[in-house]
């Protein structure tokens, strides 16, 4: 009977080192203790007085400020002229969920939409059909 072996990765997981003994021994960076500027805190003792005169112990080490919450942006729903296909000619795209009305394709008649904004084509197209928009 087969046996389903788990991977070597699955395995380690949870591990800080992998089966890799220290935490040096399999960085990937040589015998240099890491890239760039790894290593400079409380042990790299050579470091240290090199980076607290270029940037001051306070500028270096610690936390600073605080990371502002981006903006969550909503996704705007939109519709096309050419697919506004309604029995009525009065449609409120607001109710419906929609936010924009925009000026791809053709209307098949002159609606009276009611939509909170719309392209200047829309506008144009939606007129020329017979019809008008108002923005609420």
């Amino acid at each position: 009977m087969t046996v389903n072996k788990r991977k070597r990765l699955v395995r380690f997981r949870g591990s800080k080192t992998h089966g890799w003994g220290s935490m040096k021994k399999h960085r990937g960076a040589g015998n240099r203790g890491g890239r760039g500027m790894a290593g400079s805190g409380k042990r790299g003792d050579q470091k240290k007085p090199t980076i607290i005169k270029e940037f001051g112990y306070k500028n270096y080490f610690g936390r600073h400020g605080f990371k502002r919450p981006q903006k969550i942006l909503k996704e705007i729903r939109v519709i096309n002229v050419g697919d506004l296909n309604y029995e009525k000619k009065d449609v409120n795209l607001t109710e419906i969920g929609y936010d924009k009305l925009l000026g791809k394709g053709k209307p098949d008649k002159g609606y009276n939409v009611i939509i909170k904004s719309f392209s200047t084509l829309a506008k144009e197209k939606i007129e020329k059909a017979g019809g008008s928009i108002v923005a609420k």
